[in-house]
């Protein structure tokens, strides 16, 4: 097959995609290699909400990603900004200000384009009202610096992607695992693939690597996230096992970013070990800020209101995990329950629902009921009433004199009916990965590019740490995927 392609892309969710247009689009005869059957392709990607986070300044900018926006939803909606300023703040803040500065300005810098780009490619865009902007006085608001979603969320950007891919002469090769690099002293030279029972040599003059994380790998779940990440749930693709970044490793590939870390959620308890395509993301259970989680012991154990849950539910997974039998109750009474997001209502749920406090704390499986009754009775109490509720902003209304105190949002929970949904840890995606330049080139032990080797999605180490600002993944696959696709075809003309 030697000089078939000159580009082999790994993967075939979001980030590979955009790598493999990006690599058409600049010349090049492009291969993308996905391992699991048709049926189930696309990574993570198809798991996701299709949410993206990007820097705008005003409507005018969405109306370029949007441009369906009709003039009634511009005069009913509070859209605001979300400046580069903004973006790249909110990736300091969140991950300690461990996240690469070069790496982050990029993701930053390019959000905009890149999803204009995508755009071109056919990807559709669309305000995401039901979960990020509630109706105040007639009228949405947008909040926590996240507005677009792609259409028909994340397979709707996976079939987006592939049609175009796939109009675009693009060749997708599914249950098709890439197991090693062929490589030498001057780079990397195509791919060994498992296909139909037999190893091939698939040669090319370059390859991207966009094949995910090790999520799904619960020994090295357990080897670099630590003891318990064994028994987490995978919200999303059973295939993503490190593949990628082992086989870059083992031809002296830099490790790099927060191996110990990871992103991880609130998911419904008796969800099955792995993601299930007909659910998608309707097993995770976000609307936690509007009520309290209680443990097996009937205690909080986490500031429910501490910042808007987009930068708060990629590490309450891990606190979940860290409780007694690694669940948890998230508690609403019916003064909140029309805020509930819709994965809520689907028929895959752990609910329990009572007209008293008493009978609601007995029904709690696994729980001390006489504990978590004090503690819903103590939390009330601590309630402030001065201040107003308000959704759309981090309103002040907290509690007082708790030893695990409850920042904004805060309502007591006195009005029936109630209800209470069981969680436990669902992990998404890992955060350590490769070190790579900001030309997407996977970098060796000496911090030298290895010719002929690039990188995109989430096995990029160094962007996030112990916490995650929500709808960037799928943005930063976008961005480095299109990096890495464009500098493949760059090192493929430099090799031929």
């Amino acid at each position: 097959m030697s000089g078939e392609y000159d580009v082999v892309v790994i993967g075939g969710g979001n980030a590979a995609f955009c790598a493999a247009l990006s690599a058409q689009e600049n010349g090049a005869k492009v291969l993308v290699l996905e391992a699991a059957p048709k049926e189930e392709a696309g990574g993570n990607s198809s798991f996701t909400a299709g949410a993206m986070r990007v820097a705008y300044n005003g409507v005018d900018d969405l109306s370029k990603l949007m441009p369906d926006l009709t003039e009634e939803e511009k005069a009913n909606t509070d859209f605001g900004t979300y400046t580069e300023d903004q973006f790249f703040d909110d990736m300091g803040r969140v991950t300690q200000y461990r996240t690469n500065p070069d790496l982050a300005e990029l993701l930053v810098r390019r959000s905009f384009d890149t999803l204009l780009w995508m755009r071109s490619k056919g990807v559709r865009f669309v305000p995401i009202y039901g979960r990020q902007a509630f109706k105040v006085d007639g009228k949405f608001k947008f909040w926590g610096g996240l507005t677009v979603e792609a259409w028909g969320g994340g397979p709707g950007l996976v079939e987006a992607l592939t049609d175009s891919a796939g109009k675009r002469g693009i060749d997708i090769w599914y249950e098709s695992r890439a197991v090693s690099l062929i490589h030498d002293d001057d780079g990397v030279h195509g791919v060994k693939v498992k296909r139909g029972g037999k190893t091939i040599p698939v040669l090319s003059k370059s390859v991207v690597i966009a094949s995910g994380g090790f999520e799904a790998n619960s020994e090295w779940r357990t080897r670099y996230l630590g003891p318990g990440w064994d028994l987490a749930k995978v919200r999303g693709s059973r295939f993503n096992m490190g593949d990628g970044i082992r086989m870059a490793l083992e031809i002296g590939a830099q490790p790099y970013g927060n191996w110990s870390g990871c992103h991880a959620v609130g998911w419904e308890r008796n969800a099955p070990e792995f993601g299930d395509l007909a659910v998608g993301d309707g097993f995770q259970k976000h609307s936690y800020p509007f009520g309290i989680m209680v443990n097996a012991t009937g205690r909080r154990f986490v500031d429910e209101g501490a910042d808007f849950r987009n930068y708060t539910y990629a590490k309450y997974g891990r606190v979940i995990l860290e409780q007694p039998g690694q669940f948890a109750w998230q508690i609403f009474d019916s003064k909140v329950t029309h805020l509930l997001r819709d994965e809520y209502r689907i028929r895959q749920v752990t609910r329990v629902t009572a007209d008293t406090l008493e009978e609601l704390a007995a029904k709690l499986d696994d729980v001390n009921a006489e504990a978590a009754l004090a503690e819903i009775k103590a939390y009330n109490a601590a309630v402030r009433q001065d201040i107003p509720f308000n959704p759309n902003v981090k309103d002040g209304r907290g509690t007082e004199g708790l030893a695990v105190k409850k920042s904004n949002w805060a309502n007591t929970i006195d009005q029936p009916p109630y209800e209470a949904y069981a969680v436990t840890c669902g992990i998404t995606f890992t955060f350590g990965g490769l070190r790579v330049s900001q030309e997407a080139a996977v970098l060796d032990m000496e911090g030298k590019p290895i010719p002929g080797l690039f990188a995109a999605g989430e096995l990029v180490g160094g962007l996030f740490y112990f916490n995650y600002p929500g709808g960037t993944g799928l943005t930063s696959g976008a961005v480095f995927g299109k990096i890495a696709g464009a500098s493949a075809v760059k090192a493929a003309q430099k090799a031929a």
